[in-house]
């Protein structure tokens, strides 16, 4: 019988490269393990993503700054946050992203997708994920599409996170498949410093990062089978111990992740509204 495809998003893909042993507490052990308190950088840029892809749901003549508070507030989330204080910080530092963000965009354009869902099958994947953006753009050879990352951490990203990205690379495969037109270009717009990250990738890259994933999928699969067959779980599923150990929902499931400091559940936001550090002469010219 052929195998079956592994059902995968870049969630599950992730949390894999991540910590396989994360992984299995995310999707392989049941009853899951207790997971850890909520995390307030999560709420933030839930919060964010949200208030976008309504501001999008509006009529172009409304899209407006003037919409944005209530958009904000209708999505605000306020798990994690140390106190109220710390919170209403957030939502301002969130508000000012958003009105900084929407001041560069044409209220006029519409996007081919807002948090579309794209799906494609290979002939070791069945992919889904959803998309925070979709445009259509001008290309050399007549439209194409443009997966469009909102991120809202506080550290700078450049073409290096774009080009490295198996996320976005996996949704311009499966856009491309989906829409029927050329999907290339991948870009993450990092609110906090309204920068653009961008990678034009060549569908070698992209297919690149498909076998990236699928071998990843193989790994998983044989994973998988190993424990149903009696292996030792923590064997086939070891974990990767490091400072994403402090992060971890699972972090108090985890012999090794124990060992590591907990992190505070608004800990990144805390830098997150931190002032950025001043830009040195050369530094100012780089961003230029």
């Amino acid at each position: 019988m052929p195998e079956r495809l592994f059902v995968c998003t870049p969630s599950k893909l992730g949390a894999y490269a991540d910590c396989p042993r994360r992984y299995r507490y995310t999707y392989v052990d049941r009853p899951t393990p207790p997971r850890g308190p909520a995390w307030a950088h999560n709420s933030l840029g839930a919060s964010v993503h949200t208030a976008l892809r309504n501001w999008y749901g509006l009529a172009a003549d409304r899209r407006r700054p003037e919409a944005l508070p209530m958009l904000l507030k209708g999505t605000w989330v306020r798990d994690g946050y140390r106190d109220d204080e710390q919170e209403r910080a957030a939502y301002r530092r969130a508000l000012d992203w958003l009105e900084a963000y929407v001041d560069s965009l044409d209220p006029a354009d519409e996007p081919v997708g807002v948090e579309r869902v794209v799906a494609a099958k290979t002939s070791v994947l069945a992919f889904n994920g959803r998309a925070d953006r979709i445009d259509s753009r001008p290309g050399p050879d007549g439209p194409q599409l443009v997966i469009v990352d909102y991120k809202t951490g506080r550290t700078g990203l450049d073409a290096d996170d774009a080009r490295g990205s198996q996320a976005l690379a996996l949704y311009a495969y499966a856009a491309e498949r989906v829409f029927r037109r050329p999907c290339r270009r991948v870009e993450l717009h990092h609110l906090p410093t309204a920068t653009v990250a961008a990678y034009d990738h060549t569908p070698e890259s992209i297919n690149r990062q498909v076998g990236r994933a699928e071998d990843a999928a193989r790994d998983i699969v044989a994973a998988e089978k190993a424990v149903a067959a009696g292996s030792d779980p923590d064997e086939a599923f070891p974990t990767t111990p490091g400072t994403l150990c402090g992060w971890c929902d699972f972090r108090a499931s985890c012999p090794a992740g124990v060992q590591t400091p907990a992190k505070e559940p608004w800990a990144a936001v805390e830098r997150t509204l931190l002032p950025p550090p001043p830009l040195d002469g050369q530094e100012q010219r780089e961003d230029r």
